[in-house]
């Protein structure tokens, strides 16, 4: 049975559709993913923690003595020069009132000390009386005793009278001196608050500023009693700052003192620069936000940055620090997202001409961002990022920024 060629065309044409409508439906579609290359360049391993900025060198001024702290001649901000600006005046402290019982007992400590006086100003009068008699005593027996009518033993009995009498006297001169301390203690425990025992050429003492510098708090601005000891002002130099960090124990371990820190989240649009100066032998345990307790200490860090580049930062300020722990300037690095655990080996998905190949590497140190590779992969080469469970080697990848 001969054909046509007419329905030889058509036939060969339904065959050809038969076969591609074949292929299509039993072709896989190609997975969507990121790619991201394999380079090399710098990578750091950063420890991050928040800090706060503080005076390396503040005075702290307290009262030398217990008072009545008038208003302040300083306030926050003004410039002080070490032993001549008054940062401080204090009065001191007046006398208190006194209830009935401690002013009837005052009274009669007074009353007793009066008392007590006129009894030694009596016996000195006594001791004088018997100090000129043995005086006159001493003369008659030295007249005699040269005559040759008494012996030098009754002269000698004489002198010694004398000395004793002379000793009596300077007694009760001390007993009236006693007494009239007794008298003066009296009167001042029955003094009025605002009186004076004694006039005074000074109301007050004047605190001096003890380094130059800026005041940078004041304790209290206008007057109120303080005791001894009582901060009244701070000083120090805003321009010489350092940083306080609060990092864990087991981070703290491997930062070396002199390493770089980044301050960012200070407040300015750059990123400083600080240098780790040491780190404090003592931890503490502190309550994080999510109620775990943690080893945490203070490390301390040098703003290398000079002032002008960062304007407006002060005392008591909050800082971002990425504490540099690791450095290397080339190395081959990936994004963490690419790596994955194949048994007990890392791996990776690579972009071969547009299918998956699934490749072992070693890793090395790595931050949040990047992963050192050391071995499985070249320079240049493509790895996918995030790889879901539906890539298996062999698989076909398009890009997903080329659909």
């Amino acid at each position: 049975m001969a054909y046509s060629k007419r329905t030889m065309v058509l036939a060969g044409i339904g065959i050809a559709l038969v076969a591609s409508l074949s292929y299509v439906s039993f072709r896989e579609d190609p997975i969507s993913v990121d790619l991201a290359d394999v380079t090399r360049g710098p990578l750091e391993i950063t420890v991050n923690a928040d800090g706060t900025t503080q005076v390396r060198n503040l005075f702290e001024v307290a009262s030398p003595i217990a008072g009545t702290a008038l208003r302040s001649p300083v306030e926050v901000g003004d410039s002080v020069k070490a032993g001549q600006s008054v940062v401080a005046v204090v009065q001191p402290i007046s006398a208190s009132l006194l209830d009935a019982r401690a002013r009837l007992q005052a009274e009669a400590a007074l009353q007793e000390a009066l008392a007590a006086r006129n009894v030694s100003e009596a016996d000195l009068k006594q001791m004088q009386e018997t100090l000129s008699f043995a005086q006159s005593q001493l003369e008659r027996t030295t007249a005699l005793v040269n005559k040759g009518v008494v012996s030098v033993t009754r002269l000698e009995d004489d002198t010694q009278r004398l000395a004793v009498a002379r000793s009596a006297v300077e007694a009760a001169q001390a007993r009236i001196d006693m007494a009239q301390g007794s008298i003066d203690r009296a009167r001042a425990s029955l003094l009025e608050p605002g009186e004076t025992a004694t006039p005074t050429t000074s109301c007050c003492v004047e605190v001096l500023s003890p380094a130059d510098g800026v005041v940078l708090s004041v304790s209290t601005i206008s007057e109120r009693p303080i005791a001894i000891g009582a901060p009244l002002v701070s000083i120090g130099d805003p321009n010489d700052l350092e940083l306080v960090a609060d990092v864990l124990s087991n981070d703290a371990v491997r930062l070396q003192n002199g390493a770089l820190a980044y301050v960012e989240r200070w407040g300015g649009s750059g990123i400083l620069q600080a240098r780790l100066d040491r780190i404090d032998p003592t931890a503490r345990t502190k309550v994080s936000a999510l109620g775990i307790e943690e080893q945490r200490v203070d490390a301390y860090f040098t703003l290398i940055s000079p002032p002008d580049e960062r304007p407006g930062l002060g005392d008591g300020f909050s800082v971002f620090l990425k504490i540099v722990e690791w450095r290397a300037d080339d190395v081959m690095q990936v994004p963490l997202s690419a790596v994955f655990r194949k048994n007990a080996n890392w791996a990776v998905f690579v972009a071969n001409e547009g299918y998956a190949e699934l490749r072992e590497v070693k890793l090395g140190h790595r931050n949040a961002q990047m992963v050192e590779v050391q071995s499985g992969l070249t320079t240049g080469e493509l790895v996918v990022t995030h790889p879901n469970d539906a890539i298996e080697s062999g698989a076909t990848l398009i890009e997903r920024s080329q659909l």
